[in-house]
């Protein structure tokens, strides 16, 4: 459901951290495999049933994400769409471990699944609120809301999500009580 990301707290968020040797290394890392026939964004937007721009666009908040579990000292919990980059990225495991880890991060970064219950849904509520207002002293800036929503918005389904095969399954919206009350009158 949610992830929670043990965090080093050695300090290495430079005062701008677009000057953070970290960052730059963030930054200059590339998912996508030239050579693949299905690079890993087009991957993630199929996935997702989302556009290819909408991925680009989450793969870079992935990369601040990362970032601010590297820097900040804090405890942080990725968006939903935000934690579909990071279980993607996982399952590449030599891109993910050896490279990601071992060469750009420079350390290891798990992936810490909630193991259920009330407490663990306000404690991942908590860590949610925190990250977002880490995200905006660190940044500067507020976090997209398409890709990072409230807090009340990112949890409020999170135990109805399915992987449904499209091929063979229908994918139909439920409809909006208060709209066909509205239509009865």
């Amino acid at each position: 459901m949610n992830s929670l990301v043990p965090v080093s707290t050695s300090g290495d968020a430079a005062p701008d951290y677009r000057q953070d040797a970290l960052w730059v290394r963030i930054q200059q890392f590339v998912l996508d495999d030239a050579e693949s026939a299905l690079p890993f964004s087009h991957r993630l937007a199929r996935e997702n049933g989302w556009s290819r721009h909408y991925a680009v666009r989450v793969i870079s908040e992935y990369k601040r994400f990362c970032y601010l579990a590297l820097t900040t000292g804090c405890e942080v919990t990725p968006s939903d769409a935000v934690d579909q980059v990071w279980h993607l990225h996982l399952i590449y495991t030599q891109s993910y471990w050896n490279e990601f880890c071992g060469r750009v991060l420079r350390r290891p970064l798990h992936h810490n699944p909630t193991r259920g219950g009330v407490e663990e849904r306000n404690k991942f509520r908590d860590l949610y609120s925190g990250t977002l207002d880490l995200y905006q002293r660190v940044f500067s800036v507020s976090p997209p809301e398409d890709i990072w929503p409230t807090v009340d918005e990112r949890f409020a389904n999170s135990s109805a999500f399915r992987r449904i095969d499209t091929a063979s399954s229908w994918i139909l919206p439920k409809p909006q009580l208060r709209l066909w009350a509205r239509r009865s009158r």
